[in-house]
């Protein structure tokens, strides 16, 4: 089955090369490329390297090179009509009947991104001519620079019927294929002749992931309606699927980790001239599924940006709706709120790039902005208030098709809605104590028959002694840093250690534990290592220190991190066990007897762990 080259294309510019190649390699960025080991031939030292923006992968090992298609074609044995077809049913896209008619139409494509190309040059050329002015000053005037301008090729479509049509015509492109690349109008009338599109607007480029020009839009000077006027669907442009400036906010994305989503044109350009060139806009419509799936692939979580009065606040709420059907796991999104009455571009000019930091800060994630859209303007504070809550987070939570996110949703929202439902009970005291939960084992008792030293007796060591053993032991890494990584952790300091670490190790494949300590006292964690590596905290539990084996270390973490996890659960009985006795309801009984049966498991399998032996002397 013959398969055209605009369909291959398009199938390359859904589906990420990294995304696709991930399922099989474990691959770590570094600068423009992914790498990791090659799953073509054995190795020991990555050699092979994914080139998301020039779609090829290559192994400077054994020499294996190709496209998405030729990956997937290895790895699953399947032919190359079964790798497109499969590929592109990811992707959304239906496999095109191949026809003649077909044939014709994918060859006058070929020539569609000429067209736009040589637009954008006229346009561009017709901003420096003495009727582009107005245009020129209006951008000069919002603060838009001559490096920005050139940058994202800007222009100006005169005020004229025809002076882009004239133009194209002295370079031999016909009426007819400009009138396909969405540049020209035909009347409904067939004998009169098509006229230009865009007039009097100053006018911004649209590209695709490859930079390629595909549409255009062109924002009104002076009065008029409509004030921004976007490029119709095209065979080289689908406004749910691209986003402005996105080519370039995916290598920014790079060093950001994220992409940053804002509503216009202008406000784009002013992030970026800020310097936040991860910045990119919808194309005149709400957030498609589409376009989060498009920024799904290059980073997890992209950030919303929303203005703070009640239609932005709807706006927010349509997106994060809008978004739960598609959720994945480790794939997300976050939401912050500008200022009232502010747009990024107005908030930069006002108080400088420091103000969109501070915004950025306080991003929230998409689970808060479910409950705050079904907690907002209901009261919490009889049964009847949480049922219709609980009824009304169970109808969101339904709408996610993932069953793993739907289900720590489920939780998410159980937990959270106890608290809140506690917080608003009228006249409740501030009783102190609670019956304990009497078949719990001491900390101590744990700690003992499992090697970890008696004196770890504080969540704080428990958490401090889960990150040196892997500081001591970074060839753990692959084992034990995707747990480490999902724990919750009290203390902020100790916190951002561990993401340091974690951060390092991902992106240093091989690094010994002296370099990672080196590292780790440049950055700022001197003091806090000198506590982290003291005797204080290594004589608790000898398995982390650095000449220990890794087998041992990797028991003695596997068994404090046992230890951590049940006294979170023992402190979560104590709460309930309060609550239950200050205010006893059917549901906290239920809630302490989930709380009791998930003790026992953990108690049940603490009795098959092996004794790795007591802490050494120092």
């Amino acid at each position: 089955m013959a398969f055209s080259p605009r369909f291959l294309d398009e199938v390359k510019n859904r589906i990420g090369l990294a995304e696709v190649v991930g399922r099989r390699v474990r691959l770590v960025k570094k600068g423009r490329e992914h790498s990791g080991l090659c799953p073509f031939h054995n190795e020991k030292t990555p050699s092979f390297t994914v080139n998301e923006d020039k779609g090829f992968y290559h192994c400077f090992g054994c020499g294996e090179h190709g496209s998405v298609f030729d990956f997937v074609m290895k790895t699953d044995n399947l032919s190359f009509p079964e790798a497109v077809e499969r590929l592109a049913n990811e992707a959304g896209m239906e496999i095109p009947v191949e026809t003649p008619e077909e044939r014709q139409r994918q060859e006058r494509a070929k020539g569609l991104y000429d067209v736009m190309e040589a637009a954008s040059s006229y346009y561009e050329k017709q901003l420096r001519m003495p009727e582009g002015k107005g245009a020129l000053d209006y951008l000069l005037n919002r603060g838009i620079t001559e490096s920005s301008i050139k940058h994202f090729k800007i222009g100006f479509a005169a005020d004229s019927r025809g002076g882009l049509k004239a133009a194209m015509a002295r370079e031999n492109i016909s009426d007819q294929l400009m009138v396909e690349a969405g540049l020209l109008i035909q009347p409904d009338d067939p004998s009169r002749s098509p006229y230009d599109r865009f007039r009097g607007r100053v006018m911004f480029p649209i590209t695709d992931r490859r930079g390629r020009i595909i549409a255009f839009g062109g924002r009104i000077l002076g009065e008029g309606e409509p004030k921004y006027l976007n490029s119709p669907e095209t065979p080289l442009f689908h406004k749910g699927y691209n986003l402005y400036a996105f080519r370039q906010a995916v290598e920014a994305a790079r060093q950001t980790g994220t992409i940053l989503v804002t509503e216009g044109y202008t406000d784009v350009i002013a992030l970026h001239q800020a310097g936040f060139k991860h910045a990119v806009a919808p194309l005149g419509t709400a957030l498609t599924e589409d376009q989060i799936k498009l920024m799904w692939r290059a980073v997890p979580e992209p950030v919303l940006c929303f203005d703070g009065d009640t239609a932005g606040q709807r706006a927010a709420g349509r997106a994060a709706e809008r978004t739960l059907p598609i959720l994945q796991p480790e794939k997300s999104l976050s939401f912050v709120t500008l200022p009232e009455g502010e747009d990024p571009d107005s908030l930069i000019k006002a108080k400088g790039a420091q103000a969109i930091e501070e915004v950025l800060a306080q991003a929230v994630p998409l689970s808060e902005i479910i409950w705050r859209l079904e907690t907002h303007g209901h009261r919490l504070t009889t049964p009847e208030d949480r049922a219709g809550l609980e009824k009304r987070l169970s109808v969101a939570t339904q709408r996610i098709t993932d069953e793993t996110v739907q289900k720590y949703y489920l939780s998410s929202f159980k937990s959270r809605l106890w608290d809140e439902f506690r917080k608003n009970q009228p006249n409740r005291g501030a009783k102190q104590g609670g019956v304990r939960y009497g078949r719990q084992e001491s900390s101590v008792q744990m700690a003992e028959k499992s090697g970890v030293s008696a004196q770890i007796d504080t969540i704080w060591t428990q958490q401090a002694i889960l990150v040196a053993t892997l500081i001591n032991h970074p060839e753990l890494f692959d084992t034990i840093g995707e747990q480490l990584g999902s724990l919750e952790f009290s203390a902020s300091e100790l916190d951002k250690l561990r993401q340091e670490v974690l951060k390092t190790l991902a992106s240093s494949s091989g690094l010994e534990f002296q370099a990672l300590q080196d590292h780790l006292i440049n950055t700022g964690f001197s003091e806090l290592m000198n506590g982290l590596l003291s005797r204080q905290v290594i004589n608790h539990a000898h398995f982390a220190r650095p000449d220990e084996h890794s087998d041992v270390a990797r028991k003695g973490w596997e068994q404090t991190l046992r230890l951590f996890r049940r006294n979170q659960l023992l402190e979560e009985i104590r709460v309930v066990e309060e609550e239950l006795a200050e205010n006893p309801t059917q549901e906290a009984f239920e809630m302490l007897k989930a709380l009791k049966q998930s003790a026992t498991v953990q108690e049940d399998a603490e009795a098959d762990v092996t004794n790795f032996g007591s802490a050494k002397s120092a």
